[in-house]
């Protein structure tokens, strides 16, 4: 049986329970907060291993939520919202949260979703420096920097940056990224990966430095040299 604690951050009463119960069934250890400032707090006294959010609540919302617990820490964070644009899920990620479920959603779409950003954040291996040129990423910190300068990343920044770096000069199709770095597909319309590419790039990519994330039309990006 799973001994994972999850805290669930959801004001509206009928879907924690509903939450709740389906995560306790699995195994998991949970704890409701029904505010943002209550979750913080319950974040802060016994840390989980992730958090369920609503991007809609009562005093803090879900997004300031989401960026005080990114800023404390690396817990995985599922954000729940009826907003299902795309652009309100680029404002979610870049917020700092790791998921998004559009609210309705089924509890096998939940678990699966849990089971996944559990599996992502589970040790796999001693930290590391990745190097390729000048761009070097620390997989202990999450820092990156070009030659001296150092880079702050987002979490989804990091991931896609460490996919890149751990897979040089080879083509990352659009459908590798979606299931390496967001573990779903967002549609083949969603712009998401040209969104954080272009972060990426704005980024690491000062003054004279030459570009290294290059575009490969029609299938996806690769990291090279010129």
């Amino acid at each position: 049986m799973s001994q994972e604690r999850i805290l669930i951050i959801e004001d509206e009463a009928r879907i924690a329970q509903f939450v709740e119960r389906g995560l306790i069934y699995e195994g998991y250890r949970v704890t409701v907060a029904r505010d943002g400032q209550t979750g913080l707090n319950a974040a802060r006294d016994n840390p989980p291993d992730l958090v369920i959010l609503d991007w809609m609540l009562p005093g803090l919302d879900g997004l300031e939520v989401c960026k005080r617990l990114r800023a404390a820490g690396n817990v995985p964070i599922m954000m729940l919202t009826a907003k299902d644009d795309i652009k309100d899920r680029v404002i979610g990620l870049d917020a700092g949260a790791d998921d998004y479920l559009v609210k309705p959603f089924s509890i096998d779409e939940l678990m699966a979703r849990v089971r996944s950003l559990l599996r992502r954040v589970t040790p796999q291996s001693r930290p590391e420096v990745l190097r390729f040129a000048d761009l070097t990423l620390d997989t202990g910190t999450h820092r990156a920097h070009r030659g001296e300068r150092a880079i702050d990343l987002t979490a989804k920044e990091y991931e896609l940056l460490e996919l890149f770096m751990r897979n040089p000069r080879q083509v990352m199709t659009r459908d590798v990224i979606f299931d390496r770095v967001w573990g779903y597909d967002f549609g083949g319309e969603s712009n998401i990966i040209e969104v954080y590419v272009r972060y990426l790039r704005q980024k690491t990519e000062q003054g004279d430095e030459p570009r290294l994330i290059h575009t490969v039309r029609g299938v996806g990006y690769v990291l090279r040299e010129e």
